[in-house]
């Protein structure tokens, strides 16, 4: 009988020893997806050269933590990223484990160069400075991240045609160049509707569009009607709501993401204007998380 007993609880033990080295039913391994981050979401934190010097290395660890994999940068100037030589901007993202995938940074046409109808040899020796830097940093997008409303047809032309002037520039880097929208581009110049006519004016060998989702739909169009509308044409993404990722349920994110191959994306990056939550971390860790557990969502847009 003791025998038994024994040979019983010793089962037992070895049932419970073995359940405790498997992980529970309720545990979810969270996938590793390609989710990159608009730096300027955080740049109360490291906006310019100074907080970035301050803050920069437990900021973008915590980044890395969150679960982003790329950044896209918006403080060039004078060949400097965030005060760094492109070099060092892009040590210091590999060592945090990031990759520096895209800018924003542009130069706008003065009304001298609109009456004229072209960029001056100053402007467009300004791109070739910034185009080596950026190469030098390790990035593949330069995005222009919006420009002046023009008042005229005539003067959206000469914009688009500085666009593909651009964008020839950085193909011939081994870049690409394209152009990010707001609200206002689906108002109408003269009769046509701006953010359409930038579309068909410019070249697809060398400028693309990064839709921000949520300006699109402020300015009451859909994302995905267009990615139909011009398919191939949206290698990046902004994703961002009103605050938090999901927050205000305007925007439809399965659809849009349903419909990304269709659109030519490549890399979907975050942006955040403003958050719910206090602390701007933790706002942005909420949308890593939210990305990353939304199965519609992609590991990776670029196979």
């Amino acid at each position: 009988m003791k025998k038994f007993i024994y040979t019983m609880v010793a089962g037992v033990l070895m049932t419970l020893a073995a359940c405790s080295t498997q992980p529970q039913a309720t545990e979810m391994v969270t996938p590793k997806k390609d989710i990159g981050l608009q730096l300027y979401s955080i740049r109360q934190l490291i906006g310019n050269a100074e907080k970035f010097a301050a803050n920069q290395e437990q900021v973008l660890a915590d980044l890395a933590k969150m679960g982003y994999t790329t950044v896209e940068t918006a403080n060039y100037g004078d060949g400097k990223m965030y005060g760094l030589a492109p070099e060092d901007f892009k040590a210091c993202m590999e060592k945090a484990g990031l990759k520096p995938l895209s800018t924003h940074t542009t130069r706008g046409l003065s009304k001298e160069e609109l009456q004229a109808g072209a960029p001056s040899e100053e402007t467009m020796k300004w791109w070739d400075e910034c185009i080596a830097a950026h190469k030098a940093a390790g990035m593949e997008y330069i995005v222009t991240p919006s420009q002046h409303t023009p008042e005229t047809l005539k003067d959206l032309q000469t914009w688009c045609e500085y666009h593909n002037a651009i964008g020839k520039k950085c193909a011939e880097a081994g870049l690409k160049y394209g152009y990010h929208n707001h609200s206002f581009e689906f108002n109408k110049v003269e009769d046509q509707v701006m953010i359409d006519y930038m579309i068909q004016n410019t070249d697809p060998q060398y400028v693309f569009f990064e839709m921000d989702v949520y300006w699109t739909v402020m300015g009451k169009a859909s994302p995905v009607a267009y990615f139909k509308k011009y398919p191939g044409r949206f290698k990046l993404l902004h994703i961002k709501d009103h605050k938090e990722i999901g927050q205000s349920g305007m925007v439809g994110f399965d659809a849009i993401f349903n419909n990304a191959e269709i659109a030519g994306v490549e890399h979907i990056i975050v942006e955040a204007e403003a958050f719910e939550s206090a602390d701007m971390m933790e706002g942005v860790g909420k949308c890593a998380d939210y990305l990353l557990k939304a199965d519609f969502v992609k590991a990776d847009y670029t196979k």
